[in-house]
């Protein structure tokens, strides 16, 4: 059997491997990992409100305004002001924005299908089930 303690730690070093991967994967793509996080978040879920994506991507309020004015500047995304609630600002990517997230993330995920290619889809299918268990459960652990 083995142990919570060996659990967590193969758990972490295969997530440091697969985040090195990622993260060097990201880089070539010529993007900053937050900006390609930002547009990709936009790319697959459509406008998204700026608060939503930092919180999705993991930024805070003020590394979220730095980075949508820099995508901004590079003519990647727009705001959009909501007309119901002037305080929220969508995230729009411009034309220009999308073909560079579409050829960026195109570039991306090959890669990651080069790691996850050591799995079997019904491996695939079997550790997405164990991983969202064994989150779920820690999150209940946490509250209690």
């Amino acid at each position: 059997m083995q142990t919570a303690p060996h659990l967590r730690l193969v758990l972490w070093k295969a997530a440091k491997a697969v985040e090195k991967v990622d993260r060097a994967s990201i880089s070539k793509t010529g993007l900053y990992l937050s900006d390609f996080a930002i547009m990709e978040v936009v790319l697959h879920k459509g406008p998204v409100p700026i608060k939503i994506i930092g919180e999705k991507v993991l930024l805070t309020s003020g590394s979220m305004t730095a980075a949508i004015n820099r995508l901004e500047k590079k003519g990647f995304v727009k705001r959009i002001q909501d007309p119901s609630d002037g305080r929220c600002f969508y995230v729009h990517l411009t034309e220009i924005g999308r073909g560079v997230i579409e050829a960026a993330y195109a570039q991306h995920e090959k890669k990651l299908e080069k790691i996850a290619g050591v799995l079997t889809p019904e491996e695939r299918a079997e550790l997405v089930r164990l991983l969202k268990k064994l989150g779920k459960h820690a999150q209940e652990v946490i509250t209690t």
